[in-house]
């Protein structure tokens, strides 16, 4: 396509997407599934009027992909309930590790006994395809930063933690590869892939975000005396924070997502902490209508977290335009082959569900957010992320070749899968909720 048509396509899905948006809300399916047709329409599967190889542009897709699950993240982690408590965030702890290692390790052992694939490949592979994604999944995430809702903030905040818990395995595949230095049995993987890249890239995100909670009320001043550009902020804590953690070898994906957290909790703290005696905190302040002049008295207490979200919303939904549609523009007929058809479909219904009932053992989360958990595991830019990593680090061209096949597949039917069903099964879950007595 040339650089006129181009223009015509991404401008006129751009317009389409704004003036049918209230439509858009009403329909049984997701907007990812339209992108994801236009991209099949136009590209090789039908009209073949563009081409996009993901092989020859892995460095340009790892960076897209890199900067979209980075804005993705940040927003995932400024919508956290406050506060924080262990007891909440159990279940997605254990959702982004236990279930995560046992995703891989079934993945591997389907690679490796009926695909064929060597054994660092299949391990490979499984890192790949594990995680859920904070980009893709919007219907079935938490809403706003007051979104207290168990099943949306466990898919939130599992899809802001396995983003970046599942980089060791990312390096356990191409260590076995020969990719990647694992050290004697093992033993620097496990001291610095996984213990000090995930321990030292928490620290480092929560002493960002809480350093620029406390920069940004000191110079706000109570009450504030200007404002300070909250996108720029929160952009600027992005690249701080994820340089900071590459420069330490750690996990610069887990380090936003807790920058972000900990940005939020300290500023409602602050905020809390300021406002002390006052009968209508910031936090608890209730919202008013659109009707209601708001004083200086009841009006909420800016903060960066609030401030940039939505602006970090609509580059996440440009973004999620962007790369469906060249996902769509990937594939030809014969990509979907039964070995690629088969591992999605293994991934969904067998790999998720088992894999989510397996680490929620013992926890007292219901059957009902069991099931809708271990159904709606989304899989999309992240995968494509660590797959495009792998390559750029020197992964062969014909496994390559296999594994973008394999993972192409297994995103475009997780945005056919899940956006076809996410309405459907949430409505259905809410009637089922509302229908519980009282507690």
């Amino acid at each position: 396509m040339t650089n006129a048509q181009w223009f015509l396509l991404v401008g006129g899905l751009l317009l389409a997407r704004g003036l049918t948006s209230s439509m858009l809300k009403r329909l049984p399916v997701t907007p990812a599934i339209i992108y994801l047709v236009v991209g099949l329409l136009v590209g090789p599967t039908v009209l073949n009027l563009f081409h996009f190889n993901p092989l020859k542009e892995s460095a340009l897709l790892e960076v897209l992909t890199e900067v979209v699950i980075l804005i993705s993240l940040f927003s995932a982690g400024v919508k956290m309930p406050v506060p924080v408590k262990f007891a909440h965030w159990r279940t997605p702890i254990l959702l982004a590790t236990v279930s995560m290692a046992v995703s891989v390790g079934m993945v591997a052992a389907f690679a490796c006994y009926l695909l064929g694939l060597p054994l660092g490949a299949g391990v490979l592979l499984g890192a790949i395809l594990a995680p859920t994604d904070p980009v893709l999944a919007t219907d079935v995430q938490t809403r706003h930063p007051g979104d207290r809702d168990q099943l949306r903030f466990t898919l939130t905040c599992e899809a802001g933690m396995n983003d970046g818990s599942a980089f060791p395995f990312v390096m356990l595949g191409m260590g076995l590869l020969g990719l990647h230095e694992l050290g004697e049995f093992g033993l620097r993987w496990a001291l610095a892939d996984v213990l000090w890249a995930t321990v030292a890239g928490i620290t480092i995100g929560i002493i960002s975000g809480a350093a620029l909670a406390h920069l940004v009320w000191k110079l706000r001043g109570d009450p504030p005396e200007h404002t300070l550009m909250d996108d720029f902020l929160g952009l600027g804590l992005i690249g701080v924070v994820y340089g900071l953690s590459v420069l330490a070898d750690t996990w610069g994906f887990l380090a936003v997502f807790f920058a972000a957290v900990a940005l939020r909790q300290t500023e409602l703290k602050l905020a809390s902490a300021a406002h002390q005696g006052s009968p209508n905190p910031p936090q608890t302040r209730r919202i008013q209508p659109e009707t209601e002049k708001i004083s200086p008295d009841n009006a909420p207490v800016p903060t960066v977290s609030g401030g940039s979200l939505i602006f970090k919303e609509h580059l996440e939904r440009l973004s999620e335009l962007m790369l469906v549609l060249l996902i769509g523009g990937t594939l030809f007929l014969d990509s979907w082959s039964w070995r690629a058809v088969g591992l999605a479909l293994f991934l969904f219904m067998v790999v998720r569900p088992i894999s989510v009932l397996v680490s929620l053992l013992g926890t007292r989360t219901s059957w009902p957010i069991r099931g809708m958990v271990g159904w709606f595991g989304v899989r999309g830019i992240g995968s494509l992320y660590y797959l495009m990593y792998a390559i750029q680090h020197g992964l062969p061209e014909d496994l390559a070749l296999e594994l973008i096949q394999l993972t192409l597949i297994a995103v475009s039917l997780s945005i056919f899968v899940h956006g076809t069903s996410v309405k459907p099964l949430m409505s259905r879950f809410w009637r089922h909720r509302r229908r519980l007595p009282a507690p």
